[in-house]
């Protein structure tokens, strides 16, 4: 990948499972020491730009979200070459002020999960402590935000997202909890997909496209898939619309502060690092070999 500009990726959340600007297209199947990725990656080029897609729970959406393995997915892009990760997400509010339909540029994460040994690519000899304080690229959200509010959307800037498990939804008392604390939106996939992209030095966003209230507000129905999948359908050509206008925006050069995140993470001495996981982790540690 030494001899190709960086590539740009595209993690489409429900309800985006394509994305029909793409020039050169081609469907890539991609190996990893951590299983198979979600889907083949889409790539191809936007306006010259280098793009990679997955589609985050496959094609035909046929994975739940702990399901999902997020080291094979970020593994993968960053084997094809991503330097920058645009993820969208269908997130349920927690505060009124974020509607149905709105989009909200999370700056933070809270992890409900218990799946924190998955979300991690280091062990096996080799210890590595992130520092995960911003765990979204402010560089990176802030030109998401410039083309939301160049196209008009209703979009704001900051939040915190909720992880939570899942498959169900939360339930009344969970979602109060969530609301009474001020938290922004609701989910089941970024956290881990921000923490390996960290890792991974790569440059990771999200944009949360809202589909519901989950089920803290009273005079609002209360999140089902059919909801979801109504307000997504409307949701949808404005995620990409957002996606197309910033995608030219990008530098060509990765050199923001994630890129070089593994700079002071990295706690084992190269000399005692395992020839098997150096090399495994190969595509992760490019920078460090």
């Amino acid at each position: 990948m030494k001899d190709q500009p960086p590539r740009i990726g595209v993690i489409g959340g429900t309800g985006l499972y394509e994305v029909e600007a793409l020039s050169a297209r081609k469907w890539v199947a991609v190996r990893t020491p951590f299983g198979d990725p979600s889907d083949q990656i889409l790539t191809g080029e936007i306006e010259g730009r280098p793009v990679a897609f997955l589609p985050r729970h496959a094609r035909g959406h046929r994975i739940l979200p702990g399901e999902l393995n997020h080291r094979a997915n970020i593994y993968a892009l960053k084997k094809l070459g991503v330097a920058w990760i645009i993820s969208v997400s269908a997130v349920g509010s927690l505060q009124r002020r974020f509607r149905p339909r709105d989009i909200v540029l999370p700056d933070q994460f809270l992890d409900r999960t218990k799946k924190s040994a998955e979300h991690t690519f280091f062990g096996r000899g080799i210890v590595a402590h992130i520092a995960f304080a911003h765990p979204v690229c402010e560089s990176l959200r802030r030109l998401l935000l410039k083309s939301a509010r160049a196209l008009k959307a209703r979009v704001h800037d900051g939040g915190t997202y909720v992880n939570m498990e899942g498959p169900a939804f939360s339930t009344r008392a969970e979602s109060l909890a969530n609301h009474r604390d001020g938290h922004a939106v609701i989910g089941m996939t970024n956290l881990g997909e921000a923490r390996c992209a960290r890792e991974a030095e790569i440059s990771y966003a999200t944009m949360a496209m809202v589909t519901d209230y989950d089920c803290w507000k009273d005079d609002e129905p209360h999140v089902t898939v059919d909801l979801i999948v109504e307000n997504l359908h409307k949701n949808a050509e404005l995620a990409k619309r957002c996606v197309l206008a910033t995608i030219p925006q990008i530098p060509a050069a990765p050199e923001w502060p994630s890129h070089r995140a593994l700079d002071t993470a990295i706690l084992t001495d190269r000399k005692l690092w395992p020839p098997r996981t150096r090399q495994m982790l190969k595509p992760i540690l490019a920078r460090h070999l």
